[in-house]
């Protein structure tokens, strides 16, 4: 896995992305796979990067090992969501927008919106963040 640097050409927003390869992410932009995190443009280009270190091998954990704890960290945010934030469903622009413009009310909260939306909300400047949900496994 590699993290590259990412420039959004609509907002100018910078941001990270996780990788395979470099080869990977360009793959992934030219389909339009990846989008910005603000608004949601596929506009998005690499930016500069930190270079690759060669360590010794047998030190570099395996790519699944990886994944598997990457999975294990979003987890334990979405967890962290659901006990700290009120959960609006499909009515979180709506509550956005309600939180941001009462300022007397702010509280936090998570739910499900639409690409548009979100970037409705962000030229309101508004500010939402786009989080992975993984479900939890009985």
């Amino acid at each position: 896995m590699i993290v590259l640097n990412l420039k959004c050409e609509n907002c100018k927003n910078e941001f990270e992305g996780w990788f395979s390869s470099s080869k990977s992410c360009d793959q992934q932009i030219k389909k339009g796979f990846v989008e910005c995190i603000r608004c949601a443009s596929q506009k998005v280009q690499r930016g500069l990067s930190r270079p690759n270190v060669a360590v010794k091998k047998g030190s570099v954990k395996s790519e699944e090992k990886v994944l598997k704890e990457l999975k294990s960290k979003v987890k334990e945010v979405n967890r962290f969501i659901e006990k700290n934030c009120e959960y609006v469903g499909d009515q979180f622009s709506y509550e956005a927008r309600r939180i941001h413009y009462d300022k007397t009310k702010k509280k936090p909260i998570y739910g499900t919106a639409s690409k548009e939306d979100v970037k409705e909300l962000n030229d309101e400047g508004i500010e939402v963040a786009s989080i992975p949900w993984i479900k939890e496994e009985n």
